[in-house]
């Protein structure tokens, strides 16, 4: 139990901190855009990721430097191109009722957060690396108890995140406080993609 309890802890730590992962589903919740859906497929995303990390298969995968830097460029461009897409947003404004009506397709939506989910290199430095990390000290039967914990954390968090900002929808019919939303998920977006590539920026110079 308490090898479970120190799993949510650690898990509900590292994911509740704000990322490319949580500002996007926090703008599908205000958006209304398939909420369920999109926690659903977080949540297993991650916990596969982390089942993985428990499990020390995760070790084989951070000691290739080469598939580490493919990873690093491929979310950093994808994370730019976001971000793109959430700037023109802000610079063009709108209002929850327009937004709503432009509701992606479920298969959009299901390839928008699977890409979110497996080309940010930080969700493998949280999920593999820091809680599979965690969990190399415990026994067998703990590392699993300890990464039931951090999935449920994993759990917990998506579906809060996901359903409670549909509260947030009042808020955002108005044209300013969305701006601020597509304004805040740009620069996260680009944010994370520039703390990707600056330590390989000086690597090579």
């Amino acid at each position: 139990m308490l090898s479970f309890l120190q799993g949510v802890g650690i898990g509900g730590g590292l994911i509740i901190a704000i990322g490319a992962q949580n500002a996007f589903v926090l703008s599908q919740g205000v958006r209304r855009n398939f909420p369920v859906q999109t926690a659903i497929v977080c949540s297993l995303c991650d916990s596969l990721l982390i089942l993985i990390g428990v499990s020390g298969v995760g070790a084989l995968v951070a000691t290739n430097p080469l598939l580490v830097q493919w990873a690093t460029w491929l979310g950093a461009l994808f994370l730019i191109w976001y971000g793109g897409r959430s700037f023109r947003s802000a610079i063009q404004g709108g209002a929850l009722e327009a937004a709503v009506e432009m509701i992606p397709s479920r298969r959009k939506l299901l390839l928008a957060t699977l890409a979110l989910a497996f080309l940010n290199p930080h969700v493998y430095l949280d999920t593999i690396v820091l809680v599979g990390g965690f969990s190399g000290q415990l026994t067998q039967v703990e590392r699993y108890l300890f990464g039931a914990g951090a999935m449920t954390a994993s759990v917990v968090w998506f579906f809060s995140l996901s359903l409670g900002a549909g509260f947030l929808a009042p808020l955002f019919r108005k044209p300013i406080a969305w701006r601020f939303l597509d304004g805040f998920v740009c620069l996260t977006m680009w944010g994370i993609a520039l703390s990707l590539l600056w330590p390989m920026g000086r690597f090579v110079l």
